[in-house]
């Protein structure tokens, strides 16, 4: 009986006399799914160094460039002085080569900003009201805008401070080259988030462009391309600032028409400050928000 038992559970026609075990079919199964898998993954990884290298090679490509378009000028100007000494204007000959100077220090220290940007230490933050930080950076600026501001204090983040006013500076400076008549600035609270928005009454930004914007030396077709202002560092700054601290930033059609750019950074929680006999002051997020207009128009 122990014999008949035995033969009862093995496969016909097996060589091996043994039975075949269902569990190995799913196991050769599964090798076979994670196997394409990795290479899912190894192809996807591929194409992702493919895209870093090109935007790379671009990069590199558009800041030579910006460097050796001032400093061609440079040297044409000073040939033709050296060529022709008794027809030069030395004052003249020296404002020009100083222009050319200032452009290219501005690129270099651009370029160096962006790349510093990317990496803040931790250990370099500090809670920082960015109410505040918005009012120290508008009272810093000339004025040649008119700039509403819409701020509720208490809105805290962790911040490397220096690093957001260059991110603030970078937002103004490009409304208010675009603005047709005023600039918006706002600060709140958004859930676990705060949120600085930044627009102008300009012309607006084409969806399309409205990621290619924070490229680093972009050429838009439109007003906002980068023949109004520097070398078109500036936005892509600002992204990499913003990264840094854990954040996202996004562009928007604008209620005034033009375009709404906005930071979302995440909340700190500041320490509490005593109010009347010692109970704590309400958080952020009151309706009543600062409207402090700053500016003059021009002309």
């Amino acid at each position: 009986m122990s014999v008949m038992h035995r033969h009862s559970h093995t496969a016909v026609g097996d060589p091996s006399g043994r039975a075949r075990d269902p569990h190995d079919e799913s196991q050769v199964s599964l090798s076979a799914d994670a196997a394409e898998s990795v290479l899912r993954q190894l192809s996807s990884a591929r194409r992702e160094l493919e895209r870093t290298a090109d935007r790379q090679r671009r990069f590199l490509a558009d800041a030579s460039h910006e460097l050796l378009t001032p400093l061609a000028g440079l040297r044409t100007q000073l040939e033709v002085a050296r060529l022709h000494p008794d027809e030069t204007d030395l004052a003249e000959l020296v404002d020009h080569t100083l222009r050319d100077v200032d452009r290219l220090q501005t690129v270099v220290s651009d370029l160096l900003t962006l790349v510093k940007a990317a990496t803040i230490p931790p250990q370099g933050t500090r809670v920082a009201d960015l109410k505040e930080l918005v009012l120290a950076e508008v009272s810093t600026r000339t004025p040649r805008t008119p700039t509403l501001l819409r701020l509720i204090p208490g809105v805290a983040i962790h911040a490397v401070e220096h690093e957001i006013h260059r991110l603030l500076g970078n937002l103004l400076d490009n409304a208010q080259r675009h603005a047709r008549g005023s600039v918006l600035v706002e600060v709140r609270q958004e859930g676990a988030h705060a949120e600085i928005t930044v627009s102008d009454d300009g012309d607006g930004i084409a969806e399309a462009d409205r990621e290619r914007v924070f490229e680093p030396f972009i050429r838009l077709d439109q007003s906002r391309g980068r023949g109004r202002g520097g070398p078109g560092l500036g936005l892509a700054i600002a992204r990499e600032i913003v990264r840094a601290h854990g954040g996202t930033i996004g562009v928007e059609d604008a209620p005034e028409g033009g375009v709404r750019f906005v930071v979302r950074l995440p909340l700190a929680e500041p320490p509490a400050r005593p109010g009347p006999e010692g109970h704590p002051r309400p958080r952020s997020g009151s309706p009543d928000a600062d409207r402090v207009v700053s500016g003059r128009r021009p002309g």
